[in-house]
Formats: structure tokens, sequence, C-alpha cells
């Protein structure tokens, strides 16, 4: 059921949430190891744009504000924003509630091929090796999980596709970790170490050079989704149905596991393997502004990007001066998530 009808409802949402967002950026510089107040912040912040002449704040407030924090709140925006737009787009074409890059196995194969990136084969490709290992291995798992799923008997054709995509993609998923575990068990244990913390998620890798190649990759996603959001919408209503509006839900189911893949491999590359974000927030947004997807879509990403903020606010404030990896908090909290749907179901 759509909750907010009127287009004046939602652009408001919309407006509210961008508001939103960027007072949870400016505030979340402030949170760490190292308190600074929201007016020193601001303060910085407008110096460093060039609006207001250098203050009498410490260098290191400014460093620790505009070189360390300020470009890990805009990661942890953009993967938060990325991560729900792909559960959106996945619960779509798969018309299963439960799906998510995590369970689809596509953050697995994301972090297999980085993993081997960073232990054994090297920087083959520059400063590209990572994101293109790691969307080579999420379009690889994806791949797999189709054809696991693809039904081979009679009997299996009953099955409703959305479940056996998510119980191959679990499958896989599996699978897949065992894989990494093992090239981090027999690896060399120095890189192994450095590399668990990246395999747990985390948002300590951010500097301002890495923001432009996520920023590309959730705006493009964004533009392609919403070219793609009325054959979506035909899509919810089943096969035949979308069928006989015109739409080749094959072609559709490959364009957006493409770009699912892609995003995910540029996101797991820089930030770990965050899991249930596309899982949790796709269903909040489902119940703000209902299912069509030209709404939908950017609702998701305002909501993904303002919860992963504080997620991080709070991984580098429970346990400071050390960062808590942000999939543990995902994962607790996308946990309890995935019991009360199944419960509801």
């Amino acid at each position: 059921m759509r909750r907010l009808a009127s287009r004046s409802a939602y652009r408001g949402l919309v407006i509210g949430l961008l508001a939103l967002l960027a007072l949870s950026c400016v505030l979340a510089l402030g949170f760490g190891s190292a308190q600074i107040p929201s007016s020193q912040v601001g303060d910085i912040l407008l110096s460093k744009l060039g609006l207001t002449n250098a203050g009498a704040w410490p260098s290191s407030q400014e460093a620790i504000v505009w070189q360390l924090r300020a470009p890990r709140v805009l990661l942890g925006a953009l993967v938060g924003a990325g991560l729900a737009m792909i559960g959106a787009a996945l619960q779509a074409v798969t018309r299963n509630p439960l799906a998510d890059p995590h369970l689809l196995g596509v953050s697995s194969g994301a972090a297999l091929g980085a993993v081997l990136v960073i232990m054994y084969l090297g920087h083959f490709a520059g400063t590209l090796s990572l994101p293109l290992a790691a969307f080579a291995g999420a379009l690889g798992s994806m791949l797999l999980v189709l054809d696991l799923a693809r039904p081979r008997q009679r009997q299996d054709e009953a099955r409703p596709q959305g479940e056996r995509l998510l119980l191959a993609g679990v499958a896989v998923s599996f699978v897949l970790m065992a894989l990494v575990n093992l090239l981090l068990y027999v690896g060399d244990p120095h890189a192994a170490s450095s590399v668990m913390f990246w395999m747990l998620g985390g948002l300590g890798q951010a500097s301002w050079n890495l923001l432009p190649l996520p920023a590309l990759g959730v705006l493009a996603a964004l533009l392609v989704l919403l070219v793609l959001a009325r054959p979506l919408d035909a899509l919810l209503c089943g096969e035949h149905t979308a069928a006989s509006l015109g739409v080749d839900t094959r072609r559709l189911r490959w364009q957006v596991f493409v770009c699912c893949s892609l995003l995910t491999g540029v996101l797991v590359s820089l930030a770990g393997a965050i899991g249930f974000v596309g899982l949790m927030l796709p269903h909040l947004a489902r119940w703000l502004v209902g299912s069509e997807h030209r709404r939908l879509i950017p609702v998701c990403a305002l909501l993904g990007a303002l919860f992963l903020v504080w997620v991080d606010v709070a991984a580098r404030s429970l346990i400071a001066p050390q960062d808590l990896p942000i999939g543990i908090a995902t994962a607790a909290l996308g946990g309890l998530f995935f019991i009360g749907m199944l419960r509801r179901r």
C-alpha cells in the first residue's frame, strides 16, 4: 500500500531525508575517540570550503575532521545508499522479500575476488585491480546462483523462482566464504591479519582519492535502476503479466544482475563485506512510499546512507579508540530483522 500517494508529500519526504542526511554527516564528524564539538566541526568545514577564514583551532582537530572523518562519513553514505538500492532491485527481480546481495552470494563472490588480489595476484591493473577482481567475483557468483536455481526437473518448476534463488544464494555464499577462509588460513599470516578486518566490513581505508569511484558507481546504478523502474514494477505483477506488457524479463534480469554485481564489486572492494543493509532498508522504504520503483529507489538510497552513517558512528564510538567492524553491527541488526520477518511470515 502506498503511504505517500501525493507528489508533494513524496517530494517533502525526499527533501526531508536529504536535509537529515546532510545534518547527520556533519554531526557524525564530531564523534569518535576524539570528541569535537559540532560548532567547531562546522567552522572547519566552512573554512575548508572557502566560505570563512581559518580559525584558531588545533591543526590536529582539522586533520581529524577533514582528512580522516569526512572521507569516511561520505564513503559510508555511498556504501549504504548503494547496498540499499541493490537490495531493492534484487528483491524485485527475484520477487523475494528476503533477497539481499549478502544472502544471494554476491558479496561473498566479491570478497573472494578481492582476497585473491590482496593476498596472491597483486595489483595487476593498478588501482583498478581490487574493484575489477571484486566485480568478477560478484558476477561469477551471481551466474553460479542463477544456474543452480534453474529448474532441471518438472517438480522443481513448482517451487517459486525466488525461493530457489534464495536457497542457491545461501549455499553459494557458504561455499565461497569457506574458500575465502581457506585462502586466509594458508596464506601469509601478516596479510591474513590485515585482510580480516576488511572482511568484517569497515570504512577505515576511506580517503578523498577513493571517493570518485563509488560515487560514480552509485550515481550510475541509480540512473540505470530509475530507467528500469517501470519494467521492475511490471515484474512484480508476475512473469506472464510483465511479458504481456512487453517486458523482456530475461533481459531485464540480466541488466539488473550485472548492474548490481558491478556496484557490489566496487563497494566490497572499498568497504569489505557489509551484509543485510540491502535486506532491511528496502522494506522500510516500501512502508513509507510503496512499491513503485521510481519512488522506492531514491528513498532506499537516502535511508541506506543515513543508516550506515550512524552505524559507523556507533562502530567508532562503542570501543574507542578502536573501531568495531561495521559488518558485525549490520549482521546483528540484520539477523534480528530477518528473524522478525520469518516470524511474521
